[in-house]
């Protein structure tokens, strides 16, 4: 038996426009999604007990039911109850360095790991799209990073078009530690400040196709970064930012920087500035923190990556 240590990058959005309502209660959403090497680290191995344990460096991270990663290895006993009994229990431990709550899909990342990590420790031979379809049981997020990279996203955000990998841009993250912004609250205040502009269903199809062939696809077909940076949209900063002043304030500092664009990622409160260069990477995090000496300001620089969950090592037990 072998256990394996597998590396869960973070995700940022590059655009998300709120189409209209979908009949599960969900929205439809046109997005394009990016990986970027912020990440966690999952460590899986197996136990000689029959019980799924979940552990965390990070003291906010519920270790139970509550967490994402436990509900993927529950699901993946479910579906696999025979492999559960023939390799045992499951011990997951969760390295943190994604912020937590921050619209940056780390706990969909760790349960995207747990399922490639079960994948390969009970030796199912899954393919992506066969994890994927598991992982969107679990959440819109955890289909997109189990590959990673670059991709439209449709439909909840879990139907994906793979683009062209983007690893020529860099990325300055930054978030309160003690702020927070709830997903849900975002998503219904957008449906009753703006849901009367919503597509009418008979047009969303349409209107979700084009994105494929939408001017920020061709700006990263093309690895134009400052194109990309001019392009930048994301409809929940609608709400959001009247609602959270420091998350307009840190926003507006990083547009002051010259970056080539800066948004909030998510339903927030994660905010970025997007870099051509890992100098200028350096350079808006220095501005930033000399503008907003608030120790409750955490800053993280990162890159583009062109892929999801990765392997990182393994051993035998």
């Amino acid at each position: 038996m072998r256990s394996y240590s597998l590396t869960a990058p973070a995700k940022i959005n590059l655009y998300l426009e709120i189409l209209g309502d979908r009949p599960d209660e969900y929205h439809e959403l046109a997005l394009v999604l990016q990986s970027i090497d912020l990440a966690d680290k999952v460590d899986l191995r197996s136990s000689s007990t029959d019980t799924i344990r979940v552990r965390c460096d990070y003291p906010d991270v519920p270790q139970n039911k509550g967490n994402l990663a436990y509900q993927a290895a529950q699901l993946m006993v479910a579906e696999f109850n025979h492999a559960f009994a023939q390799y045992g229990g499951i011990e997951i431990t969760i390295h943190k360095q994604i912020p937590v709550a921050a619209g940056l899909a780390g706990g969909s990342s760790n349960a995207a790991a747990v399922l490639v990590g079960l994948d390969l420790m009970w030796k199912l031979g899954l393919t992506q799209s066969e994890l994927q379809e598991l992982a969107a049981q679990l959440g819109a997020d955890v289909p997109f990073c189990i590959a990673g990279g670059t991709a439209i996203g449709t439909g909840r955000g879990d139907q994906l078009s793979p683009l062209p990998g983007l690893d020529n841009l860099y990325v300055v993250v930054g978030k309160y530690r003690n702020l927070t912004v709830s997903t849900a609250w975002a998503y219904q205040t957008y449906r009753q400040q703006f849901g009367n502009s919503y597509i009418a269903d008979q047009d969303l199809a349409s209107r979700a196709a084009a994105v494929h062939s939408g001017s920020m696809v061709k700006a990263i077909n093309n690895k134009d970064g400052v194109q990309i940076g001019q392009l930048l949209h994301n409809d929940l900063e609608r709400v959001v930012l009247p609602a959270y002043p420091q998350v307009l304030q840190l926003r507006q500092t990083f547009q002051n920087t010259g970056a080539l664009g800066a948004m909030m990622s998510g339903s927030g409160s994660t905010v970025f500035a997007l870099c051509e260069s890992y100098n200028q990477a350096q350079q808006i995090q220095q501005q930033v923190r000399a503008a907003i000496p608030n120790s409750d300001l955490d800053l993280w620089l990162a890159k583009f990556s062109s892929t999801g969950i990765l392997v990182q090592s393994t051993a035998k037990n």
